[in-house]
């Protein structure tokens, strides 16, 4: 979306858990280097108008492994990409987390409600939403800070321990595996497909969004898991799911009141559930081995 707008894309990857395959170089500068490397960080970012922000270490179970990787890469890695728009005077655009509502069992989520989290990685991330709102009022960086809502779509990997689980579930699907379930399957959640978050992004850039808040970006369509199992059985009819003991640090209910972000983005509409579902369930089918048998996610 970006080249057919005609822009200059420079890519900053640790490749960590990424792939090379995900990245189109003959029409973008990629760079390999790790968030927490400020000075080649710097050097890479240097002459960005706008900067993308969507680096992290991912997954909660992941952090609560390695609490301080987590903050390293999430929190400090944040911090450096902060200082380098600070001396460039690039716009910065951030994927921050529903995670960070935690405790807060409140429904629907707004941006005004208090924050409690309860993992390393929902931590990292509020500490990273500081950052964000600090050098924008400091230093009058202008940023976007968004929260992202159980984002799944096509390119993401679905083969690691870490996976998100709607591409995990199709992919074992696929090969006639059987699907795991964290607790009953009555927990719920605001999935947001890939695309619906590229039109926000775009806009961002497009008309130049800024806020000094967060911003939440899912628009309020809760689905249960046992919902969404169930569409998925309308593209595998035999599928097999296992229920197991519920994970620590996942939280039971997400679901976004989406006023602030429709007041700010009124021209993204988003993508239904089911139909995002059938074309990552085709994209997978069609495309997946190429984002398969990655490099190995560590804790």
């Amino acid at each position: 979306a970006l080249a057919e707008k005609g822009h200059q894309i420079t890519v900053v990857d640790d490749l960590s858990s990424g792939l090379l395959s995900n990245i189109d170089q003959g029409v973008c500068d990629f760079h390999k280097v790790s968030l927490v490397d400020r000075v080649e960080l710097a050097k890479a970012l240097g002459s960005a108008e706008f900067i993308f922000h969507l680096g992290a270490r991912g997954s909660v179970p992941r952090s609560l492994k390695n609490p301080i990787a987590t903050h390293e890469v999430n929190a400090t890695g944040t911090l450096n990409v902060l200082e380098a728009a600070r001396e460039s005077g690039a716009h910065v655009i951030f994927s921050s987390s529903s995670s960070v509502y935690g405790r807060n069992g409140v429904l629907p989520k707004d941006e005004s409600m208090w924050l409690a989290p309860m993992t390393p990685y929902a931590a990292s991330k509020l500490a990273a939403e500081g950052y964000m709102q600090a050098y924008g009022s400091a230093y009058n960086v202008p940023i976007t800070l968004l929260r992202f809502f159980n984002v799944f779509g096509p390119r993401q990997r679905p083969d690691h321990e870490y996976a998100a689980v709607l591409p995990k579930w199709i992919w074992k699907a696929m090969r006639n595996e059987t699907i795991e379930v964290f607790g009953d399957g009555s927990q719920t959640r605001d999935f947001t497909y890939v695309r619906t978050v590229l039109d926000v992004c775009m806009d961002v850039i497009d008309r130049r969004v800024t806020h000094e808040g967060a911003i939440n970006l899912a628009f309020g369509n809760r689905i249960s898991l046992l919902e969404s199992i169930e569409m998925l059985k309308k593209h595998f009819p035999d599928l097999n799911v296992n229920f197991v003991p519920t994970r620590a640090g996942d939280v039971k209910d997400s679901q976004n009141s989406p006023g602030l972000l429709k007041q700010l983005f009124p021209g993204v509409k988003p993508v239904e559930f089911e139909q995002a579902l059938a074309e990552t369930v085709n994209w997978l089918k069609e495309y997946g081995e190429t984002v398969a048998n990655g490099p190995t996610v560590s804790d």
